[in-house]
């Protein structure tokens, strides 16, 4: 389910805060005016939480994205793998700093392919950009061997599915650096924003840098006459977003176990008649979305059909698959990099998408599941 379906007082409460201190949305300076440093503290809880060294609030996911390619060192003339299956953005920030991005596909399952992600490894090849697409997570730590054997940095994006873990530690913390988005269909939203993850002090550092111009925040040097380490940009959060993404941090673990409870009904009712979408062993997902597989046309159409109908809709499968498969971004990539995304489009395009609602209860997700088995019960 989305953040924004639980916002509420206290949002509302966190935001009206800081005009109560002075009304300072800017993340740093104006010491003389405000109470608190929002953005600050929202790091240091998002290090708590997710039990990670470095965390960085940005402007967007895609932000993140950016600074974990900048932070690891990819440059013009790299290639950084990433599957067909994901979002654009992964795609434009690679091409932004100046990289190739070549397209891995995806297996039955919707997760990133080993075996062909090994097929693609080149002496050019920088890093490995990971997505844990729609609420489960992929073959993280197979990745994270394969990476460390081949000196490849393995960046963990997972805005698609805050809050899932494996072994018990969080998607996005994994990787070298892992990143979350906060936007409004996102399970914890502030309206955009994001976030980097990393125990890489280094990256970590860099980061910081590189989001605020390049300063480098010495303490003992007043922000105007701060050091120039780099050549920077501007990827700050404001104030207002980080109260508001701190109050939503504070919903995450309830609205997962809102979720999973939501996710196994469609499960336990459904995997008898249709393939549904695996998941790893260890791997614990958000499941803020429920896929599975209908072969027959007109069946997945009836499908489709009757979600509309109960109010549901799909997420993004098949709504919005043009944005979320490689085989559609010709204005992007080469002709090499978008035929061979075919094969992940032919996954898709028999693959449904549920959403994950909290406004939906348990039993209009059991009455759903009834009228979908329904459905695909009935003999062609």
């Amino acid at each position: 389910m989305p953040g924004y379906e639980v916002i509420g007082e206290e949002e509302k409460n966190a935001t009206l805060k800081i005009f109560e201190e002075g009304g300072v949305l800017f993340h740093r300076s104006f010491e003389n005016k405000r109470k608190h440093f929002y953005v600050r503290e929202f790091n240091t809880k998002c290090q708590d939480y997710f039990n990670s060294t470095n965390c960085s609030a940005v402007s967007s996911g895609t932000a993140a994205i950016k600074c974990a390619l900048k932070a690891a060192g990819v440059k013009p003339g790299d290639e950084v793998i990433t599957q067909a299956f994901n979002f654009i953005a992964c795609v434009e920030a690679v091409i932004d700093v100046g990289a190739k991005p070549i397209i891995c596909n995806v297996d039955e399952n919707l997760h990133l392919d080993m075996n062909d992600l090994e097929q693609k490894v080149t002496k050019k090849t920088k890093a490995v950009l990971a997505v844990h697409m729609l609420g489960l997570g992929g073959p993280i730590l197979e990745l994270k061997d394969y990476c460390k054997k081949n000196n490849l940095v393995l960046l963990e994006d997972a805005c698609e599915a805050i809050g899932g873990k494996v072994n018990g530690k969080h998607y996005g913390t994994i990787g070298d650096i892992g990143i979350f988005s906060f936007d409004f269909a996102k399970m914890i939203t502030c309206g955009e924003g994001g976030l980097t993850l990393t125990d890489n002090d280094v990256y970590g550092t860099y980061i910081k840098q590189y989001i605020d111009h390049g300063h480098e925040n010495n303490p003992n040097l007043e922000r105007g006459h701060d050091n120039r380490v780099m050549p920077g940009f501007n990827y700050r959060m404001t104030e207002l977003q980080a109260t508001i993404a701190s109050v939503q941090l504070d919903k995450l673990e309830g609205l997962v176990e809102e979720n999973k409870q939501r996710y196994m009904i469609l499960k336990d009712s459904l995997e008898s008649l249709v393939h549904v979408r695996g998941e790893f062993e260890s791997h614990s997902g958000s499941y803020d979305t429920f896929i599975f597989k209908v072969k027959n046309i007109d069946k997945r159409e009836r499908v489709i059909s009757k979600l509309g109908e109960l109010g549901f809709g799909t997420k993004i499968l098949p709504d919005a698959m043009e944005w979320h498969c490689s085989a559609y971004w010709g204005h992007a990539l080469d002709d090499i990099q978008v035929h061979h995304s075919k094969k992940t489009l032919e996954y898709l395009e028999k693959s449904v998408a549920i959403p994950i609602f909290v406004k939906n209860t348990l039993n209009d997700y059991r009455e759903l599941a009834q009228s979908i088995f329904e459905i695909l019960k009935i003999d062609e």
